[in-house]
């Protein structure tokens, strides 16, 4: 296999990348453990450290469907991306490290997070989204092409449900089971700074209140349901209790069958990420 150059370091590397040998915004190295199975997710998701949690998710090979997709397209890559090495890797969560904003996604996209290593990243959802986080303050440039193009978030941070590329971006329930404890320590690890939990798409809604039950968070019964510009407030645990109430609002997905048909406008994006950075500012 011929390795190819980072579109902005230079290095060459592989397809998938190997953790550890340089790529912008690699959390692991050569010694991080890896899961390789759901019981292995869930004891090495028990960290607390936001920067081990990082390491230790961006190596995970415990779903072996998603592990072999995610490298057969790393080294197939779309023609329009022959040229550069893919990541190949599952995308951990990455923005600021006390967040008063958590995204919540559904999966990197096979040729969009999977070849950046950033979810969001290098795909027409992430431009959308990112050009949102920009216009109402979350985020430092209007764009986003790959991990290492200056790009931060301010007061946000973002995380996928699933942290591999799925197949036609349906993860079955045992991918998004197992992937679970990753996004439910990560929400535990922030919780003494976050404020609000914007929720992109049914799956990510979700999956995310699925997860915030799990980590102690009091959700209403019955839970809320999913639609755009919906918001739920939850109640924290006892040792966050002093955070005050969270918010978690619900956002159609950036996908281009929602943006191309008019489903989500931009008007939309900016209400409910604008909403969220209120909400984070105000605390109500």
């Amino acid at each position: 296999m011929r390795p190819l150059p980072h579109p902005v370091t230079g290095q060459l590397f592989t397809s998938p990348v190997p953790p550890g040998t340089g790529w912008p915004g690699d959390p692991a190295s050569p010694d991080t453990p890896v899961a390789t199975t759901a019981h292995g997710v869930e004891m090495l998701a028990a960290t607390a450290s936001l920067s081990e949690l990082s390491a230790r998710s961006s190596v995970c090979r415990a779903c072996d469907r998603l592990v072999a997709w995610r490298e057969e397209v790393a080294l197939r890559k779309r023609a329009s991306f022959a040229d550069q090495p893919y990541w190949g890797r599952p995308i951990a969560g990455w923005g600021a490290e006390q967040p008063r904003v958590l995204v919540v996604g559904l999966a990197p996209a096979a040729n969009g997070g999977n070849r950046t290593g950033r979810i969001f990243t290098g795909d027409r959802s992430g431009d959308w989204l990112f050009a949102s986080l920009h216009r109402v303050g979350l985020a430092a440039q209007p764009g986003s092409e790959h991990a290492g193009d200056g790009q931060a978030l301010i007061d946000t941070r973002m995380a996928a449900a699933v942290r591999c590329a799925p197949p036609a971006n349906q993860p079955t329930v045992a991918e998004r089971d197992t992937c679970a404890p990753w996004l439910r320590r990560e929400l535990e690890v922030v919780s003494p700074s976050l404020r609000v939990v914007v929720c992109l798409g049914a799956f990510g809604w979700q999956v995310a209140l699925r997860a915030l039950v799990d980590a102690g968070y009091a959700v209403p019964r019955p839970r809320p349901r999913f639609r755009h510009g919906s918001e739920a407030v939850v109640e924290r645990p006892a040792a966050f209790a002093e955070g005050g109430p969270l918010a978690v609002l619900g956002c159609y997905h950036p996908s281009q069958q929602n943006t191309f048909t008019g489903t989500l406008t931009e008007a939309m994006l900016d209400g409910v990420l604008g909403r969220a950075r209120e909400l984070a500012d105000t605390g109500r």
